[in-house]
């Protein structure tokens, strides 16, 4: 029997299983593939990585990123894009224990769990922790709602090609200026992260879209978009693909510990998930480590709880309900509310964009961004559960 078993090796579960390994608990990583790098870009504000993450595990940092709503701003926030091969190695621990192989189930008694894999084989550990991403494999599966998704289709070029849309020294958080052929729907927009390879993703992005917005949809609007800027992507360049759930609740306490995005992690409003990850790994196996000495099920409990404190849940359902708003507004609307959040006080956009779980800062946020919306906005702001009195949403997207 092991102390820690972990399910998944993405980078929440490797920063879990490091971090446990490092307080000196024996880990085993379960994954169809451990050992397979991971194929999607992860970004962060810079300031929200934790300290312990080294420079070295950074493919570059952006001093400022461009955004334009109905109008351009450069927000002065040093933006990071992680290198994955360097992440990883830091992640890396050569007495964690990699398993290749797909679990399916798990049983619970007084002094541990047996995990059970597809193959038939059985594994016993005193902890379990689900980091197996949206498949939420031993935290109750996918919810049987449809899910409200992030969706996004970029492609990689070098830095002189991107430059009508990337210029040097920048990056693009957001440009919600539509693309060429939209025709209505709901608005998706470019996004432009620098590699230190000196090459730039252009990506066309659907923030949030219940059911998600296609890929192949996504993929002509960028395409659309990079001609019109003069752009010819090279043949063969590579192309990220990305979907992933937004509104997924947050697994109630058990045996199993859920932990990156099984476990609730990926920001509601953002989708970013792996800053916070990192910065809560450390405390994950903190409380596992110490949990241990009184028994499987007080350890659980324990990381639980250092993971969803009150004031983490406040934060959480405060996010929730600004993606229910979003999900309610009419698309020529959305870039609107974008001009707004990004014409706040940096303080309040760092507040509201925060892996960190402050439910006074963020609630003060959204109060100042609803009285600096105009009053098209905040109709909708109230109609989605964004304004005083936080009704809930209406028009077939309500009870996230």
């Amino acid at each position: 029997m092991v102390d820690v078993l972990i399910v998944g090796a993405g980078p929440a579960g490797r920063a879990v299983a490091a971090a446990c390994a490092d307080t000196g608990l024996a880990v085993t990583v379960i994954d169809p593939a451990p050992r397979r790098g991971w194929p999607h870009t992860y970004s962060s504000w810079l300031d929200e990585l934790d300290a312990a993450v080294p420079r070295s595990t950074l493919a570059s940092v952006t001093a400022t990123m461009r955004v334009f709503g109905t109008s351009p701003r450069d927000l002065a926030r040093p933006y990071a894009v992680l290198d994955n091969t360097a992440l990883w190695k830091h992640l890396w621990r050569p007495d964690v224990h990699d398993i290749t192989g797909r679990v399916v189930g798990a049983e619970h008694g007084p002094t541990g769990s047996t995990v059970q894999l597809k193959d038939g084989r059985r594994l016993a550990a005193a902890a379990v922790v689900d980091a197996s991403g949206a498949a939420r494999v031993l935290s109750g599966g996918r919810p049987p709602r449809p899910a409200a998704q992030q969706s996004a289709v970029g492609v990689v070029v070098d830095a002189a090609t991107a430059e009508p849309l990337c210029p040097v020294g920048s990056g693009v958080f957001m440009d919600w200026r539509p693309a060429p052929d939209t025709r209505g729907g709901w608005p998706t927009f470019l996004y432009c992260v620098r590699f230190g390879t000196g090459q730039v993703l252009l990506e066309e992005t659907s923030l949030a879209r219940r059911p998600a917005m296609p890929l192949t949809l996504l993929r002509r609007r960028l395409h659309g978009r990079l001609a019109a800027a003069g752009i010819t992507v090279p043949d063969g360049a590579p192309e990220e693909r990305v979907r992933f759930p937004v509104d997924d609740p947050i697994p109630l306490p058990g045996r199993v510990v859920p932990f990156g995005a099984s476990g609730g992690l990926v920001h509601p409003a953002s989708g970013f998930s792996v800053a916070a990850a990192l910065r809560q790994a450390p405390w994950v196996a903190g409380a596992l480590s110490a949990g241990l000495t009184a028994g499987p099920a007080k350890a659980a409990k324990a990381a639980w709880s250092i993971l969803w404190p009150p004031r983490a849940m406040a934060t959480h359902a405060l996010h929730r309900r600004a993606l229910r708003s979003l999900l309610v507004f009419p698309p020529s609307l959305v870039p609107e509310f974008f001009e707004a959040f990004f014409s706040l006080p940096e303080a309040d956009q760092a507040a509201f964009l925060a892996a960190e779980r402050d439910p006074a800062r963020t609630a003060a946020a959204m109060t100042t961004l609803f009285r600096r919306s105009p009053w098209s906005v905040r109709r909708r702001l109230v109609a989605g559960g964004f304004g005083p009195g936080g009704g809930e949403a209406q028009h077939g997207f309500g009870g996230l």
